[in-house]
């Protein structure tokens, strides 16, 4: 409201807010095609964060060699624990270790 009374725009009071609420609004209609449930937000923007804050970097191919490095060393994880199925989950650690 005080933007408009100042005759500027969001875009030029707060450059860095209205970029990434439009990089986010962009992302959030292109991937998810605008259909976005209020349960799972949360980890849409944990997704949208990760995605911004590698956006410049330059070992991008290392990112999926960690990735894939990790999945073989832990062990598997049920789908139930997954969701929250499970009564008592189990903390599992990098090593796969309990």
């Amino acid at each position: 409201m005080w933007a408009r009374r100042s005759g500027q725009g969001a875009d030029t009071l707060l450059p860095r807010v209205h970029r990434v609420a439009s990089l986010l609004k962009r992302w959030l209609l292109g991937t998810h095609q605008g259909r976005v449930e209020r349960k799972h937000l949360p980890y849409y923007l944990d997704e949208f964060t990760f995605r911004f804050n590698r956006r410049t970097s330059r070992s991008r191919g290392l990112l999926f060699y960690r990735l894939a490095q990790q999945s073989v060393a832990l062990e598997p994880v049920p789908f139930s624990r997954l969701v929250g199925g499970g009564a008592n989950p189990q903390q599992v650690g990098p090593t796969g270790a309990k």
